[in-house]
């Protein structure tokens, strides 16, 4: 749902969206709040009794605090911000002097097994979608951050030195992701490790309202944004050898579509990969063709191509295209247009 409707969901007291999109929300901003301030050793600062106050205020001006935020923030953070605003005036009753805690002390709060983690996680995330416009920034800081990869690997899937990956970390960490925390979590990081977050370059399957389906002898093209397929549609798109989705085509992939972290090749759930990452044209070619040779022993199926191998991996349509000259041939599979 868009933060528009779950605010309309708010305001009818459809109780599970309550629990899921606010509750839900609040409790990672209580956490880290409670590691900073002790909350939970003070008598009437609970979870609980400060979520409930927040929620008491929001519906008392029938949520619409909810709507004053700016198109860049997001629901979450706008909700999490507003939440630290109960805190600090329910702390001032208590008189003490706030203390402070590391990013990376924070970070040892978590359990990686635990949902909590899961739920910073997704924090993490939404800095990343709405607050990063460059996908290679949204790749570094999810991969490391998130997925737990060194500095290195990061920089060896990207192609660029490990200095310069280093580099435009610290210049997302100090410019984005710290100010973010110190705004809202009122927490200073000072983690010096790397992060990633995937692009918005979502691309959509589903037919415009009002058009019918078109018989495969008239070619149809991939839809400029694909964010749902129909039963027997394939999301094909650019991966690497290792199967790290971090970004583009691929992170919707696997997240939407079936592909399956650490595998990079080939058919899993409504998502086919083709590495794009590994050299020059020459060397995707051997995957494409491949991929071809599938597509012909699989009628039943159709395969959605992306502009694979033009985003994150930096090579123009002039370059791929001719890779699939075959595939005109191929009524099921479907090429972008002008390929």
């Amino acid at each position: 749902m868009s933060d528009e409707e779950i605010i309309q969901r708010f305001r009818k007291g459809e109780s599970w969206a309550i629990h899921q999109y606010f509750y839900e929300y609040l409790w990672i901003g209580y956490f880290a709040f409670d590691q900073r301030y002790q909350l939970s050793k003070k008598d009437n600062l609970d979870f609980m009794s400060l979520a409930h106050q927040y929620a008491i205020y929001l519906i008392e001006h029938d949520w619409k605090p909810l709507e004053k935020r700016s198109p860049e923030v997001s629901l979450r953070t706008w909700l999490i911000g507003g939440f630290r605003f109960i805190i600090l005036d329910a702390l001032k009753w208590y008189k003490k002097e706030y203390g402070s805690i590391t990013f990376e002390d924070y970070l040892r709060t978590f359990d990686i097994s635990d949902n909590l983690r899961f739920r910073f996680n997704r924090m993490v995330e939404d800095v990343c979608e709405n607050l990063l416009t460059d996908q290679r920034d949204r790749i570094v800081i999810e991969l490391i951050l998130i997925k737990g990869y060194k500095g290195i690997e990061v920089a060896e899937q990207m192609c660029v030195s490990p200095a310069s990956a280093s580099q435009r970390y610290k210049r997302v960490m100090d410019t984005v992701i710290a100010p973010y925390f110190r705004k809202y979590f009122d927490m200073d990081l000072d983690d010096r490790e790397m992060l990633s977050k995937w692009d918005s370059g979502i691309r959509r399957s589903s037919l415009k309202e009002g058009e019918t389906s078109t018989p495969m002898s008239q070619k149809r093209t991939t839809p400029e944004f694909i964010t749902e397929l129909q039963p027997g549609e394939i999301f094909v798109f650019g991966s690497n050898l290792r199967g790290i989705h971090g970004g583009g085509a691929a992170r919707v992939a696997f997240q939407k579509f079936g592909a399956i972290w650490g595998e990079g090749v080939g058919l899993h759930g409504q998502s086919y990969g083709i590495p794009t990452m590994q050299g020059g044209v020459e060397t995707i070619r051997p995957y494409v063709d491949e991929f071809l040779e599938y597509a012909k022993a699989h009628p039943n199926l159709t395969f959605l191509v992306t502009r694979i191998g033009c985003g994150i991996a930096g090579f123009t349509d002039g370059e791929i295209s001719p890779l699939f000259e075959k595939a005109h041939q191929i009524e099921n599979v479907v090429l972008p247009e002008g390929w």
